[in-house]
């Protein structure tokens, strides 16, 4: 086994033949996170749905904030994944959220 510090925008350490990038294990980390935080839009659209409508405004701008993720993303495509879910549920949501 062997442990250095070779890369200037992470540590990476190596064991056998893995490689384990701290960039990439937070990175990982943060898309699983993401993903949670936008799809549980589903309990806000849910109750816009049963006539107890919530906020309008935080919903449309986390939709917003993803698509512009999204349109960055098309260089780096774990960002699409990580926020189609947020322009999908928080347009829904702050659809609902007015109906």
């Amino acid at each position: 086994m062997q442990n250095q510090l070779s890369h200037p925008g992470g540590h990476q350490l190596h064991e056998s033949n893995h490689v384990f990038s701290e960039e990439k294990v937070i990175g990982d980390i943060a898309t699983i996170a993401n993903m949670i935080m936008y799809i549980s839009y589903i309990g806000e659209i849910l109750q816009n749905l049963n006539g107890q409508p919530t906020s309008f405004i935080q919903p449309f701008c986390a939709s917003i904030n993803a698509a512009l993720w999204v349109a960055y993303g098309w260089v780096k495509w774990i960002l699409i994944v990580a926020d189609v879910p947020g322009v999908i549920f928080g347009l829904i949501a702050a659809i609902t959220a007015i109906m």
